[in-house]
């Protein structure tokens, strides 16, 4: 009878410990996942990303007049897309909670201004302008 109490109690903290384990194995790859997240932003330039997805209507909406901006404002702004569905770590960086999301940044790299949804260019170039592009 007392081996038997013995083994169950053994078993109890074997299994907690397996747990707890787990648990911290767990938390150190989503630390690692965290820290291996690209900086999305070019320092010493103002930056937007666009976090979206290919096949999501208003992304794809959003697409020509990303392409248009973006070679606009060539060496000016960093314009850059990010699709969502096929890399997820910065949706978790940047707790993207809509596709698409528009985060802009200024030259130091500090986020001054998100949206959600479809955003058109004259309101791209607008935000671009109010954070000091030319």
């Amino acid at each position: 009878m007392l081996n038997r109490v013995y083994t169950q109690g053994a078993l109890i903290r074997y299994g907690v410990c397996i747990t707890l384990a787990l648990l911290f194995i767990g938390m150190i790859a989503l630390f690692a996942a965290a820290a291996d997240a690209p900086d999305i932003s070019a320092k010493g330039m103002v930056t937007m990303i666009d976090l979206g997805a290919d096949r999501c209507i208003p992304c794809k909406m959003m697409a020509p007049v990303l392409k248009k901006v973006k070679k606009d404002y060539e060496g000016r702004a960093f314009i850059h897309f990010y699709d969502l569905w096929k890399n997820r770590t910065p949706a978790d960086r940047y707790r993207i909670r809509v596709i698409p999301t528009q985060i802009f940044f200024d030259k130091d790299g500090k986020e001054v201004y998100r949206h959600e949804g479809f955003l058109s260019e004259a309101d791209i170039v607008a935000k671009l302008k109010s954070i000091g592009v030319k």
